[in-house]
C-alpha cells in the first residue's frame, strides 16, 4: 500500500466515521417517528454513509463525491441553525449557547467537510509539499465557493421559511 492510498483510505473512513456518527446521533435526538421532518436529515445521513465514501473511492467521481459532501454540509448547517434559532436558550449566556444549541454539531459537521475537502486536494493538486497552492478564491473547488453557495443556499431557505410559515 502506497503512502497516498493510506492517507486517502484513512480520510474516507474517518468520513464514514463521522457520518455514521452524526447519523446515529441525530437518530436519538430527533426520531423520524416522532415528526416526519426529521426524515430529510435521517436520507441526508443515510447518503453520507453510502453514496460519499463510495464516491470519493474513485478518480472519476472525487469531484461528485466533494460537491455532494459539501452541499450535505451546508443543509445540515442551515438546518440546524435554523432549529438553534427557533429553540433559542433562555437565558442567553455564552455557556448556553455554546452548550445548548447545535453550534457543537454544527462544528462537527464542518470538519466532515474538511475532510472532504482533503480528500478532494489531495487528489487533484497531488502530495507534493512544495507545491504551491494557486486559484481564484471564489471558483469551484476553493473555500470561496462554498462560502457563496452557503449564504445563497441560507437565503433561499430563509425566503421559503419567510413565504411558508
Amino acid at each position: 500500500m502506497t503512502v497516498r492510498t493510506y492517507i486517502k483510505s484513512t480520510l474516507i473512513a474517518g468520513l464514514l466515521v463521522m457520518s455514521i456518527g452524526g447519523l446515529l446521533l441525530h437518530s436519538r435526538i430527533h426520531p423520524v417517528k416522532a415528526n416526519y421532518s426529521n426524515l430529510v436529515p435521517a436520507i441526508a445521513g443515510i447518503l453520507g454513509i453510502l453514496a460519499v465514501p463510495l464516491l470519493f473511492c474513485f478518480k472519476r467521481t472525487i469531484a461528485y463525491g466533494y460537491v455532494l459532501n459539501g452541499f450535505l454540509v451546508i443543509i445540515g448547517t442551515i438546518t440546524m441553525a435554523h432549529f438553534s434559532i427557533a429553540h433559542w436558550p433562555n437565558p442567553t449566556t455564552l455557556q448556553a449557547i455554546m452548550l445548548n444549541t447545535t453550534l457543537a454539531d454544527i462544528l462537527i459537521l464542518w470538519g466532515k467537510f474538511f475532510i472532504g475537502k482533503s480528500l478532494f486536494d489531495l487528489e487533484f493538486l497531488g502530495y507534493d509539499a512544495a507545491r504551491e497552492k494557486k486559484g481564484k478564491t471564489f471558483r469551484y473547488p476553493n473555500m470561496g465557493w462554498w462560502f457563496i453557495h452557503l449564504a445563497a443556499v441560507s437565503l433561499i431557505y430563509y425566503i421559503g421559511f419567510m413565504l411558508w410559515r
